[in-house]
């Protein structure tokens, strides 16, 4: 059901002080974001529209809406298509671990979901193919999965796996996360090489992940071996910045 939106009291911006030397926007935007690290606007709330806001304080709809764009390139809230302005959930750290998205949601505190998008064999393209070590056009495991925190969509999950298509489940994917399987089925991932990068995001992403087409989106490409150094899994993933960081500890050699 859709949450309805909050409206702030006008009482929060009884002070703003209409003739001075600090800019409007940026006056409205500190009395948000106080209200939402104060507790007043927590995590998921709907913000009261644009429209709204500059009709009850009597501002213009530029000096509003650049408020709530202050707070939205903070990470504090965020526009979600079909539904408005939101309070931005916790967002999700991943240290340089061996873990998976499902590992790091449950150890932040959230309640991790799936919503299975496909799942077949598939023939292995050259980039693919390059990544398992195996043949171009070799059949393997393709699962597209769609990643959940508390309800909110934070990625969007491609894996191949290459001699372990017998061994796993559709259905086994939608309760648990896949290196948790392939632990279930005996398999032990040792070591993994990854990358990180951006770029915008696709139509098909962009819809799923509720961004704006053409947002900004972390992406990551991982290859896991197993002990024996045998290349188990490729994944190429997608997540929302506002909701999903990695953290890595620097030591001087």
């Amino acid at each position: 059901m859709r949450k309805k939106e909050v409206l702030l009291p006008l009482s929060l911006f009884a002070d703003i002080d209409r003739s001075g030397p600090v800019p409007l926007y940026y006056q409205i935007s500190q009395r948000i974001e106080s209200s939402i690290l104060g507790g007043q606007l927590p995590a998921g709330s709907r913000l009261e529209n644009e429209i709204s806001l500059s009709d009850r304080l009597g501002i213009s709809r530029p000096t509003v809406r650049k408020a709530i764009q202050e707070l939205v390139d903070k990470g504090l809230l965020v526009r979600r298509r079909g539904v408005g302005t939101q309070v931005v959930h916790g967002q999700v750290t991943r240290g340089l671990e061996l873990t998976s998205l499902h590992d790091d949601l449950v150890r932040s505190g959230k309640t991790p979901a799936t919503k299975l998008l496909s799942f077949g064999p598939v023939q292995a393209d050259a980039h693919v193919s390059s990544e398992l070590g195996i043949a171009v056009n070799t059949e393997v495991l393709r699962i597209e999965r769609l990643r959940f925190a508390d309800g909110v969509p934070v990625a969007v999950m491609t894996n191949y796996l290459s001699t372990l298509s017998t061994s796993v489940n559709a259905s086994d994917l939608e309760d648990v996360g896949l290196y948790q399987l392939l632990r279930m089925r005996g398999v032990v991932i040792h070591v993994a090489k990854q990358k990180i990068g951006a770029r915008k995001a696709h139509a098909n992403e962009a819809e799923l992940l509720e961004v704006e087409n053409g947002a900004a989106l972390l992406i990551m490409e991982r290859t896991a071996y197993d002990i024996e150094g045998q290349a188990v899994e490729f994944g190429a993933h997608s997540y929302r910045p506002d909701l999903y960081s990695i953290e890595a500890t620097l030591v001087q050699k």
